[in-house]
């Protein structure tokens, strides 16, 4: 018996009880609509997560200190270690380098007295955040030489301090008693670690009136040092040379531990990869419970099937079918159910993921090749995995005792 006639056959098979098909076929249905629903959620957050440390700036590398655990004394990155990175001859690979200062400070303008971020930083922290000017523009080399008092909003600042509609450039605003006149608000970024609320004064300018600490050696500390790589291929050589740079200015020995810590854009996406990757299989996981279920009712179905139609396998036994023809006819009943419930879990899948992704907007679903593929592979599997031991029983009957059973 060729292939075509024992799909046949076995459609008609399945044909003659339409309900308990279709009863058997709602398991796998469930099965794998749930599979596609939380594999594309888990799928979608990794992207948003993905897309949001991306947003935060090209190539980014940003330095902080650590103080290590066999070292008493306080560690510091400074203006002057970022002077030395921007210097093309000691770390040639990066492209822009802009040196923060940071803290919460009372920020007034009219009526509103707000405690905001206030960033002192450079005219290239803008370039190297990927940040660019709703109105106005951002600071220039010539504020952070004459420590001029100008600020430039983020976007939620800018919302909180003026009423709506009210054009900033150029009005003041009042930090720690200091007025600043506003020379631009920055684009709204949103997501993950933006700077949506910060408020950004000239570097030189913050760290004399907001922020004087010094160092034991009488250096300018910095929260942090961002920089941007020449191009993604150079972010692993920027790394090295911004250590190999800080190791030398902070007199470290070859066996110590650095005092300071250099993460790349590229880390931080690994790392989240990481976590969203072990998410997206454990909820992966979780509805291949549900398949199991209805591969056992498939196997459950078929057993029954087979009881119910031994006189008929005893009759195409002992009119020449093999037992090879037997044992194709209900495995290719197993899989015509589970492949079919399998396209109708795929379809039911993809609207629970579109209908998540409508009602919580920012829960973010991706439906991949990849997951359809997978689901309807996982399907198919099912109904040959829990078909082959009722095909076998049924292939294995003998002629007389078929023919005799009532």
């Amino acid at each position: 018996m060729s292939i075509i006639e024992s799909l046949r056959t076995a459609l008609t098979g399945l044909t003659t009880n339409k309900m308990r098909a279709a009863l058997t076929m709602l398991g796998i249905i469930i099965g794998v609509a749930s599979v596609v629903a939380l594999l594309s959620i888990g799928e979608g957050v990794e992207a948003s997560i993905t897309s949001e440390i991306q947003g935060l700036g090209s190539n980014l590398i940003f330095v902080t200190a650590d103080r290590p655990d066999d070292q008493s004394a306080p560690a510091y990155v400074t203006t002057a270690d970022a002077e030395a990175l921007a210097d093309p001859f000691n770390a040639p690979s990066l492209a822009k380098v802009a040196p923060t200062m940071q803290g919460q400070l009372h920020v007034s303008h009219g009526d509103e007295d707000l405690t905001l971020t206030v960033m002192g930083t450079t005219d290239q922290y803008a370039a190297i955040r990927s940040m660019e000017p709703a109105m106005g523009g951002f600071l220039i080399g010539s504020d952070l030489d004459e420590q001029a008092r100008v600020a430039v909003l983020g976007w939620d600042a800018y919302s909180d301090l003026f009423a709506a509609g009210d054009y900033p450039i150029g009005q003041t605003i009042t930090i720690d008693d200091i007025r600043l006149e506003v020379i631009g608000v920055l684009e709204e970024q949103g997501g993950l670690g933006t700077d949506d609320s910060a408020v950004f004064v000239p570097l030189t300018l913050a760290q004399t009136r907001f922020f004087p600490q010094r160092t034991l050696s009488g250096e300018r500390p910095v929260a942090a040092i961002y920089t941007s790589a020449i191009d993604e291929t150079q972010v692993d050589a920027a790394v090295e040379q911004i250590t190999d740079v800080l190791r030398e200015r902070h007199d470290l020995a070859a066996g110590d531990t650095d005092d300071f810590n250099v993460t790349s854009q590229q880390a931080v996406l690994d790392f989240a990869n990481q976590i969203t990757g072990i998410l997206t299989v454990f909820l992966g996981a979780i509805a291949g419970i549900s398949l199991l279920v209805g591969g056992i009712g498939i196997m459950n179905i078929m057993l029954v099937s087979v009881t119910e139609r031994t006189r008929e396998v005893g009759i195409r036994k002992a009119v020449g079918a093999t037992k090879r023809d037997i044992l194709l006819q209900f495995l290719l009943e197993a899989i015509v159910l589970s492949f079919l419930g399998g396209l109708l879990g795929i379809g039911l899948g993809v609207m629970g993921a579109n209908l998540v992704s409508n009602l919580t907007p920012d829960l973010m679903t991706k439906v991949t090749t990849g997951t359809l593929a997978l689901a309807a592979g996982v399907a198919s599997a099912v109904g040959l995995v829990f078909g082959v031991y009722p095909a076998l029983r049924a292939a294995n009957l003998r002629p007389i005792e078929a023919l005799r059973y009532e």
